[in-house]
């Protein structure tokens, strides 16, 4: 298994950030002296201003910070480009597919053509579009290595990210018509596999981001789709368990593994949350192996986070709440009075998260509540989760990205 893990100093300052909600995919790290009020003039290191728009969030890998973005005037560009962490310098910028309108075709109001975050492995960046491309290049230079390109009709854009393991490159495909997992092969470019969720669902399009669990010594990629959640083999794409959820779709929130606990949310229209022990899971599981359900406050976008014995979780319209992970049971309720669709991201015992209007938050949180200690103002949207280096904290905006801490 090819790893991606955070690495730990010893301040516990996360200096690895490869993949969509950081090193461990869940969004949480360990660090101190990550700034909490955001000063937006001395406290700002560097900001450096991106070109075209794209919710994907940063990434970060040997000391360079990789966005995508697509840039539209006379035509469509879809770009990577790499900032060097320190001094917020462009290093590098590729335009990887220049797709028609009509292949880009029509997106949700909330999305943009490079929602899909990137991700970090040996010294390779792979930057993914969804049904317009995915493409491999050389993390210092910038030179494509590799493009991937089959295309299915997309509903309201994309906005899945991919994983990395063993060799494999997997991303969903969940667009109007099927609902695909696909494996491609990391070093050629070329697919290797293709699965076919045949859920019997109103709406087949989602936009899940896979997550790479080790149960009972078997490497899974876990993978929602419209109706259904399961685990995948990933060498070959087979399936091995899996729980039906009925009609939910459209499902954004990456899942959170715990303790031997798969949480996940249902999509639309109205979301559930489900605990499911992976424990010996074969076959359909739906009711063997789904230990509690919830459905109040439950995200449609925003993915959660988990810390000890509870989840923290914020629903798209700003209704931020702690649940018990082992009953489900909710533990207190508060609210950013803000629509929210970034991830939230957990630092220590403080909770970051951001508003689609530009508004910051940064709350303490326990079993017990949440402390409001800063509301930082953007003036734009802020789409993306941030990442937590070296005691610093990087943040995308809808025209720039970030680098705040301490002079």
């Amino acid at each position: 298994m090819i790893a991606v893990v955070a690495l730990i100093g010893s301040w516990s300052l996360a200096v690895e950030w490869p993949e969509f909600l950081g090193g461990k995919a869940q969004g949480v790290v360990d660090a101190q002296g990550v700034p909490v009020k955001l000063d937006m003039d001395q406290g700002v290191l560097w900001k450096t201003a991106i070109a075209g728009k794209g919710w994907s969030s940063p990434v970060l890998s040997d000391g360079l910070i990789v966005v995508t973005t697509a840039v539209e005037s006379d035509s469509i560009e879809l770009r990577a480009m790499a900032l060097d962490a320190e001094s917020g310098e462009v290093k590098w910028e590729t335009t990887l597919f220049r797709p028609t309108a009509e292949e880009a075709g029509a997106i949700h109001s909330k999305n943009s053509l490079a929602s899909s975050s990137a991700l970090l492995a040996d010294g390779v960046v792979y930057a993914h579009f969804g049904h317009m491309g995915t493409a491999a290049l050389e993390l210092t230079t910038g030179k494509v290595k590799w493009r991937y390109h089959e295309s299915y009709h997309a509903m309201h854009g994309n906005g899945g990210s991919p994983v990395l393991v063993d060799g494999v490159l997997i991303f969903s495909a969940d667009g109007k018509d099927k609902g695909l997992l696909r494996g491609v092969d990391a070093v050629t470019g070329k697919k290797k596999w293709e699965v076919d969720r045949e859920q019997d669902v109103a709406r087949k399009f989602s936009f899940g981001t896979p997550l790479v669990v080790e149960v009972e010594g078997q490497t899974q990629v876990v993978s929602q789709g419209s109706g259904m959640v399961g685990g995948y083999r990933p060498t070959d794409g087979k399936l091995i368990w899996w729980v039906d959820y009925g009609e939910g779709y459209s499902v954004v929130p990456r899942p959170i593994f715990h303790e031997g606990r798969l949480y996940v949310t249902t999509g639309f229209n109205r979301a559930k949350l489900l605990a499911i022990r992976l424990k010996g899971a074969m076959g359909e599981v739906t009711e063997s192996h789904v230990e509690w359900e919830v459905d109040r406050d439950v995200p449609k976008t925003p993915s959660m986070v988990v810390s000890d014995n509870e989840i923290y979780m914020v629903d798209d319209t700003g209704r931020l709440s702690a649940l018990d992970r082992q009953t489900g049971e909710r533990l207190w309720r508060d609210s950013y009075k803000r629509k929210v669709s970034a991830s939230l991201t957990l630092v220590g015992d403080k909770l970051y998260a951001f508003s689609e209007e530009g508004q910051g938050f940064v709350h303490q949180v326990s079993r017990e509540g949440a402390k409001e200690l800063a509301v930082n103002e953007f003036g734009e949207p802020v789409f993306a989760s941030p990442i937590v280096f070296d005691g610093t904290l990087i943040v995308r905006s809808e025209r720039a990205l970030w680098r705040f801490g301490k002079n």
